[in-house]
This record gives structure tokens, sequence and C-alpha cells, in this order.
């Protein structure tokens, strides 16, 4: 048997754009993307002789096909013709499920990265991404890392000037938000307010942590904050204790501000997290 090991890290949207409907049904976004230090733990077993399976300590994370660290190596077996001989998937969860943070797609990538590397890179990049983007919208950036400009679905991307360091405060509200009702609701409104893209590419490559934050936004927030006060009130207590901003990100309901004094940031972390437990002190990756 083999095993593998990765962190798989969550993202963030430093701006989150929806442009228009496609004929296939998703939507044109417009995102800029960020991967911070928070993650899964995976740990592939190959050689197992066994049917396959997935272990994880939560009851969130599904066992079937629907896990996209299950979907995503179903698809690299596929297309490279390769068979494991049995695989196991162990997934450690520190990513808050159904939080707008990308973490399934990340399980996804990381097992993808795994294989692509263990089996000698046995397809080109180009048909790696093509797997990624089949598995999930996020998994191409999840592979993809760092900071960069997502477009289309979110398959296609561009790599930018990299955040400048600083302390990120995560909350995750407790209450679920369904992704195909906000884009209902996004498509049955006049969306009054947009990111300044233009302006967060332009404070990346100045490297201004002041510049990037005044650039946040997210065209979902409104929606869900609509529907949930505690967005508003969390993105209070971080600006209240020293956040330069606050956003939500992805489709929520995840809030996190971004701080420049890190004593400001653990005592934000503190207040937030006596009364919300998947709150987290993070750095940009």
């Amino acid at each position: 048997m083999t095993v593998l090991h990765t962190l798989a890290h969550a993202k963030l949207n430093l701006t989150l754009d929806v442009v228009g409907k496609r004929p296939d049904g998703y939507h044109n976004l417009t995102m800029v993307m960020q991967e911070i230090s928070l993650g899964d733990e995976i740990t592939l077993t190959l050689g197992t002789k066994e049917p396959w399976k997935v272990i994880s300590g939560s009851q969130e994370i599904p066992s079937d096909d629907s896990n996209l660290a299950v979907k995503a190596a179903k698809l690299f077996f596929s297309e490279t013709g390769i068979d494991p001989d049995g695989l196991t998937v162990e997934i450690q969860k520190h990513t808050p499920v159904c939080a707008g943070m990308g973490g399934g797609s990340a399980d996804g990538a990381g097992v993808l990265r795994l294989l692509y590397e263990h089996y000698g890179q046995p397809i080109s990049r180009e048909a790696l991404f093509r797997i990624a983007e089949n598995t999930g919208s996020d998994v191409p950036f999840a592979l993809f890392g760092g900071t960069a400009l997502a477009r289309e679905k979110g398959q296609v991307l561009s790599r930018i000037p990299s955040m400048p360091d600083c302390d990120i405060l995560i909350c995750k509200p407790p209450f679920p938000v369904s992704t195909p009702a906000l884009f209902r609701a996004i498509d049955s409104e006049v969306i009054e307010r947009r990111p300044d893209t233009k302006a967060m590419l332009a404070a990346l490559e100045q490297g201004s942590i002041e510049e990037v934050a005044k650039a946040l936004y997210n065209v979902f927030e409104p929606v869900v904050a609509r529907e949930h006060e505690e967005i508003h009130e969390i993105k209070s207590v971080m600006c209240c204790q020293g956040a330069l901003a606050a956003c939500m990100t992805g489709s929520g309901p995840t809030v996190f501000g971004i701080f420049t004094d890190h004593q400001a940031a653990e005592a934000a972390y503190q207040t937030l997290k006596t009364k919300y437990s998947d709150t987290y002190l993070v750095k940009p990756v």
C-alpha cells in the first residue's frame, strides 16, 4: 500500500461579481480569489485491495460520489486508465462545511494534486484542469491556488500579484445558504452595486493591504444579509475591533475581516469565538 498526504487549503473571495447567465444554465462570474492557510488534511491510501471508501469524523461529509474528493479520483483514474487496486480517502475536516470557502472543492483538488504527482504526471496539465472543471466549479482554482482572477464559471484563471501579508479573521454563523436560491434571487433583481475588480487588481499590484480592504465586495452579500442580520452584526464586531474592512465570501454565510494589527485580530477572534464556534484566525497563502 502507498499512503499520500496533503493539506487542502480553503479560499476566500476578495471580490465576487455575477455578470450574466449562460446558455448552459450556469452563470458567468468575475472573482478575485485568495487561498488561505486554513484547510482539510487529506490522506489517500492506494492499493488497499478493498472497495473504495471515505473516512471522516463528520456526518456532514458524504461518502458516495457526491464527495468531490471521490469524484475527482474517479475522473482521474478514468482519464488515465490507471487502476489503484483499492482506494481509501481520509478527510480530517477543518474548513467549515457549506461556508462559501470551497472546502469540498479543495479536497477534490488535493486528491488530483496527489495522484498527478504520485503517478508521474501521466496526463497534461490541461487535461488535469479539465478533470478539475468536471469535478466542480471551484476545483480549478483550488488546484491553481495562490491569488487569482477567475472568470466565466470560475475555470478561466489568471495569476495575479499575491495578497499582502495580514491577519484574516473568519467567522461562519450557524445557518445554511442555498446557492441555487441565491442565484435565482440575483437573477430576479437589479444589482445596484458591483465590485471594482480593476481597483482590486491595482491594489494587489501596488501591494497595498489598505487598498485591498477598500475594494472588498461580494454581490451576494446584500441578498444574504436581507434575510440574516447576523452578517451585519459580525462585520460590525470585526470593524469596531480594528478590521480595515469585512466582507462575506462566496455564497456565504462566512464573513471575513482583514487586520494589520495582530493584537486587534486576536481580540476580535476571542470576542466572536465565544458566540460562533466556526471562528478562525488565518493568513493568506
